[in-house]
């Protein structure tokens, strides 16, 4: 529980990250009463400016502005008027990270660790990452600048010192690890932890993986993960999220799904769908993923986009630019 605080709480997870000089951002943590201070550092600060609520908060506590008195003005409903609740009720203010982002995970017992697939996810809901954050409009893996050099230094400049930490602070825990990076310079830096795989990352992660990960699990509870491999297939992977027409904003459920029988080369992986009386409807605001294998990213995304030409729902709305910038 106490190793979960990395997801958690973001000053839990940029603390960890000092202690054990891990890469990440510049910050400071401000709570209503240190409101007036929150002001004079984003003052220190160049735009844009990242504010972040320190719990949990749908993926939406994030937010990144261009304007200083708007910023202000954010980090005071935060802090004041408890617009994230008890999420927000310390808000981390940090350097905004100019780079690429992308995914690493990490499969561990406490001790060891395997080192899965990277992946690239795209957060905004428009086109050319613009608007709104979401909880991820699609993936692509692998990560192109992600090379051998690159992960030497992800290697041993943050898996290895946040497996270490968790002995050195005893942290325990053991399972799967995302390490959320920015490429700065083609050098990683830690955006953020999560205590999981993510979404959609993880439709783009595991159909790469052809070991067996039930056998990889059991090696955790006895600490001899190192016993064991991780074979990734060539292959490039994509997936495309179905979104309902509105979100991250309000949106209408129970929209009909047609065309799912005819979709034959994508997987579908359902997230905000139900049945009623035979008839697919759509119950949430990312309503599914359509994810493709190819020979090459371009094979893969030539797949997905194909297969979705299939689906339609009233509303339906999906980015067409995903894994087009690396």
């Amino acid at each position: 529980k106490e190793a979960a605080q990395l997801e958690g709480s973001k000053d839990f997870a940029k603390s960890f990250m000092l202690r054990n000089n891990i890469p990440t951002a510049a910050y400071r943590t401000f709570t209503k009463d240190t409101l007036y201070q929150g002001f004079q550092f984003l003052d220190t600060l160049k735009p844009p400016y990242v504010l972040k609520a320190d719990g949990l908060a749908a993926g939406k506590g994030v937010l990144i502005l261009e304007n200083i008195d708007e910023a202000k003005r954010e980090l005071s409903l935060m802090l004041s008027e408890n617009r994230f609740g008890e999420a927000g009720h310390k808000v981390v203010i940090e350097e905004f990270m100019k780079g690429i982002e992308c995914s690493v995970f990490a499969l561990t017992d406490g001790l060891h660790y395997k080192i899965l697939p990277t992946a690239k996810d795209y957060k905004r809901i428009g086109e050319g990452d613009t608007g709104p954050n979401t909880g991820g409009m699609g993936a692509v893996s692998p990560v192109p600048f992600a090379d051998a050099s690159f992960m030497q230094k992800v290697e041993e400049q943050i898996i290895k010192p946040t497996i270490q930490g968790f002995n050195k602070e005893g942290l325990v825990y053991k399972g799967f690890v995302y390490f959320g990076l920015m490429n700065v310079n083609d050098n990683p830096k830690v955006v953020e932890y999560n205590c999981r795989m993510g979404d959609p990352e993880t439709e783009a992660v595991l159909p790469r993986i052809s070991s067996d990960l039930v056998a990889l699990f059991s090696l955790l509870e006895t600490n001899e993960l190192n016993k064991g491999s991780i074979d990734i297939v060539p292959e490039s992977c994509v997936t495309v999220v179905l979104a309902s027409g509105g979100y991250p904003g309000q949106f209408v459920k129970n929209k009909v799904i047609h065309g799912i029988d005819s979709v034959k080369k994508s997987i579908i992986f359902h997230a905000g769908t139900t049945k009623e009386d035979n008839r697919l409807l759509t119950a949430g605001g990312r309503v599914m993923c359509v994810t493709a294998l190819g020979k090459s990213k371009q094979d893969a995304l030539s797949t997905a986009y194909n297969d979705i030409a299939q689906i339609q729902f009233d509303d339906m709305y999906y980015r067409h630019d995903i894994g087009l910038d690396i």
